[in-house]
């Protein structure tokens, strides 16, 4: 395993950044370091493209929107939707959990996790069950009710798109509680996690920050070998098996630094700006 300062795996050339944010790219306290601002404005300014990508969905990216250069390009919900943060957060594409499936996999986790309770992730709002601990970050609800009845087709809009099931647990640990929800559904959907606390989020089968990406990246001629990727948390495992050159965060996962090629700093210590430094310094070495 490299360190943060060892970068003889970087690839010899770096066409796109694609960065997770809480506990990546963002500090604890959920804000961006002047460095950072200033090491992401200078990859753009290389014509180096960077991506945010996300588990938080659209409306909680206020949080790098005034950070945006050039691009502006964020995968938010895990690959489940691509936004244009220049457009204040406009859909560019949607990979949904279709419906049934998402009450499919409902039915199996209360079967197999008793106890579990669960809240929807829609194209136009946020709901819950009358069990979901408390609000889900800074959301207010648009309707509380069982996931059966969020689930059943919203006839007042047909166009609402299910982007994420999450399925939280009160008493499981985090890790056995994903492993477990996986035997039960994952033939059925993407199942992953990012919160501390036993909280797992489900996308549609193949949906993924790693799969939304490729097909960003293809868009654009932009090969695998040509990406460096940061993460912290199971959800960014296969983002960063994708990824040419992939780095875990100091305070990564275990699982996360198990699939990384390399190792940075912690989020609180700048570990994105230091790589992304040093993919600038090796730009402007004399050619051999």
């Amino acid at each position: 395993m490299t360190s943060a300062t060892d970068t003889r795996q970087l690839p010899a050339a770096v066409r796109l950044i694609a960065t997770d944010l809480d506990g990546t790219l963002l500090r604890d306290d959920k804000t961006v370091s002047e460095r950072t601002i200033a090491a992401l404005a200078d990859a753009e300014e290389a014509g180096i493209e960077v991506f945010f990508v996300t588990g938080r969905p659209a409306r909680w990216m206020d949080v790098v929107s005034e950070h945006v250069h050039g691009h502006g390009l964020a995968i938010c919900a895990n690959g489940a939707a691509v936004v244009d943060l220049r457009a204040g957060g406009k859909l560019l594409d949607v990979r949904p959990l279709d419906r049934a499936v998402a009450l499919t996999v409902v039915q199996a986790l209360r079967a197999a996790t008793p106890g579990v309770t669960f809240a929807i992730e829609t194209t136009t709002g946020f709901h819950h069950e009358p069990d979901y601990p408390p609000p889900y970050f800074l959301d207010r609800a648009s309707t509380v009710a069982s996931a059966e009845d969020l689930l059943r087709e919203d006839e007042s809009d047909p166009a609402s798109a299910v982007i994420k099931l999450l399925a939280r647990h009160r008493e499981l640990e985090p890790d056995a509680f994903l492993t477990l929800a996986r035997t039960a559904a994952g033939e059925l959907a993407s199942l992953t996690r990012s919160s501390p606390s036993a909280l797992l989020e489900v996308s549609g089968l193949g949906v993924s920050k790693a799969s939304t990406l490729a097909l960003c990246c293809a868009e654009r001629g932009i090969s695998a070998d040509e990406v460096v990727a940061f993460g912290d948390m199971p959800n960014d495992v296969d983002m960063l098996n994708w990824a040419g050159t992939s780095y875990a965060m100091g305070n990564a996962h275990p699982d996360v630094i198990a699939a990384a090629s390399g190792r940075t700093a912690a989020n609180n210590e700048d570990g994105v700006a230091i790589i992304i430094e040093q993919i600038l310094r090796d730009l402007h070495l004399p050619k051999a």
